[in-house]
């Protein structure tokens, strides 16, 4: 490989077009800018000057090299401004989080992209094992989950709460047993079923006997469409707040008041020792306040 020293003080001379100031700029004597010249000459194979006294021209092999060096020159500069400057309105920031939280965030993230145009947000709604997969992979810059990690290799910081909130159809009163919500019928979910064990287990100790158990009127698995049957009158479901709040009519929802409430931890996890980028830094900030107020 070609000397980097000795080819820095061939392309000074190159731009000064001459020894004394070369060495000069280079902080050099005229004789250590003369023995780079030939070590680099020696290297190579060939001459790279052609002397006239105390001018010189440079030869094809120099003006070759000249062009190389120039380009070494413009990346290393390249290289030591972006070093300088970490840009948090330009480059891709990836996070993974449950599907209720990603109906909250993701007008966020379009916000923040009509503000910054070179940031490209990547929101992906999985389960919490997959979330903690693709962390700990670095297929994401940032997760969400419920509760703190415990790999060794991953860190995280509470970032909030999210209630489970019993939902009725707007005017119907809230249920003082479990046979009210069996006359309504259930609106499942793919979560419904553990949120159900949670909340309705806590509320209604005597009668509940498992989620199996409920009289459901209706299944469905996208997150945006789990209220809907609710709005219409058609059943009650439960769902974390995020999921509710991220609904465009959650005014049309009314929330059951419920002596023993349930709440579960909020978790924003990333690989641990990661120096993030201030993009992510701003991305990370923008989540935090989103999940502080839930």
């Amino acid at each position: 490989m070609i000397n980097a020293t000795w080819l820095e003080t061939f392309v000074t001379l190159c731009d000064t077009g001459h020894f004394t100031r070369a060495a000069s700029v280079l902080n050099m004597t005229q004789p250590g800018v003369s023995q780079h010249l030939r070590k680099l000459e020696a290297q190579l194979g060939q001459a790279l000057l052609s002397r006239d006294g105390k001018s010189f021209t440079l030869t094809p092999l120099g003006e070759t090299l000249l062009a190389i060096g120039q380009r070494r020159r413009a990346e290393e500069r390249d290289l030591r401004q972006s070093l300088r400057f970490d840009d948090p309105d330009k480059g891709e920031v990836s996070v993974s989080c449950s599907g209720s939280i990603a109906l909250l965030l993701y007008p966020r993230f379009l916000k923040l992209m009509d503000d910054a145009p070179g940031l490209s947000l990547m929101l992906n709604a999985a389960p919490e094992a997959r979330i903690l997969e693709d962390v700990l992979d670095g297929a994401v810059d940032l997760g969400i989950v419920s509760h703190p990690p415990t790999n060794p290799r991953l860190e995280g910081h509470r970032a909030g709460q999210d209630e489970l909130c019993l939902l009725l159809p707007v005017g119907h009163p809230a249920p003082q047993s479990l046979a009210d919500l069996d006359q309504l019928g259930f609106i499942a979910h793919p979560d419904g079923y553990a949120h159900a064990d949670e909340l309705l287990g806590a509320n209604f100790p005597k009668d509940y006997r498992g989620s199996e158990t409920l009289a459901r009127r209706s299944f469905v698995n996208q997150i945006g469409q789990i209220p809907e049957p609710v709005v219409r009158g058609l059943g009650y479901t439960i769902l974390p707040r995020s999921g509710v709040d991220g609904f465009r009519d959650s005014g049309r929802l009314s929330i059951a008041a419920l002596p023993n409430p349930v709440r579960h931890d909020l978790w924003l996890i990333q690989r641990r020792n990661r120096i993030a980028a201030a993009r992510t830094e701003r991305v990370r900030g923008e989540i935090m306040a989103v999940l502080e107020v839930l």
